[in-house]
């Protein structure tokens, strides 16, 4: 793992320069969730989703829902590695008359397994995928990347219920777990935790890491594949991950940053 890992690296810091420059050519986006995911990502995309312009469109293959749609500039940053869109569509991001909108639109974007933005419904949408290929005998895994402020949605709890009664083995549910959102620390607003015992009550295997290294979540990813039960693996992250004024910072939940921040950022990404 040790060569992919340094390639994954690669991939997932120069993604992280990206979605810094999306955010502050639009003047609007969200940066903090962005690059707490973006490792997730990364390793997903590049070890077990394998999207190419020739597979794009089958249903043959493993999917992936980015049900935190806010975290669309990690999502665009990402496919921008495999080939499917350019560096010159990331710098639309959020302009006018762009395909590439603040949240993920699959009718716009090839590549976006799935449109999301109201939180909650990207898992749903994933447990009916997950149905439909038990029910037809396919075993391509879907996996979603879930906002852990999003567990503050009921309708996350009805789409873990199904998953379980229904055996979903071939649904892998991650949990980008920052620990905070818009309003502040998760456990001032509306606490989700615990995280395992709720996850294990809905019948599902689960498994914790640290969601920022890529043999973790390459260990993860395999145990999750040999399992009989869909599985949670609760991620832990840094919300802005990367860039020193961002990190653990809750105001950087959905801003922009000025010219000087840029820089410093790209910078510390090791962007002259």
């Amino acid at each position: 793992m040790i060569g992919n890992q340094t390639m994954l690296e690669k991939i997932a810091n120069q993604s992280r320069r990206n979605i810094i420059k999306m955010i502050y050519k639009a003047q609007s986006g969200h940066p903090g969730g962005s690059l707490s995911c973006i490792d997730l990502l990364t390793y997903l995309y590049q070890k077990e989703v394998k999207l190419t312009k020739e597979n794009v469109h089958s249903n043959d293959r493993n999917k992936l829902i980015l049900s935190k749609g806010h975290g669309a500039p990690a999502l665009y940053a990402s496919l921008q590695q495999l080939g499917l869109l350019s560096e010159e569509d990331l710098w639309t991001f959020r302009q006018i008359d762009s395909a590439l909108q603040g949240h993920p639109n699959m009718n716009d974007v090839s590549g976006v397994d799935m449109s999301t933005g109201s939180l909650g419904q990207g898992i749903s949408v994933a447990v009916g995928i997950a149905l439909a290929n038990k029910i037809q005998n396919k075993a391509y895994k879907t996996y979603v990347i879930c906002g852990d402020g999003e567990f503050e949605e009921g309708q996350v709890y009805e789409a873990l219920m199904a998953a379980g009664y229904y055996q979903l083995k071939d649904l892998i549910v991650l949990i980008d777990h920052n620990g905070l959102q818009i309003d502040g620390k998760l456990e001032d607003v509306m606490d989700p935790s615990p995280w395992i015992e709720k996850l294990q009550a809905f019948r599902f295997n689960t498994l914790e890491i640290d969601g920022h290294d890529f043999s973790e979540i390459e260990a993860a990813i395999e145990k999750a594949k040999e399992s009989d039960r869909p599985t949670a693996i609760v991620a832990h992250t840094i919300k802005g991950k990367g860039v020193s004024f961002m990190e653990n910072q809750a105001g950087w939940h959905g801003k922009a940053p000025n010219e000087q921040q840029l820089k410093q950022a790209l910078l510390e990404l090791g962007e002259i």
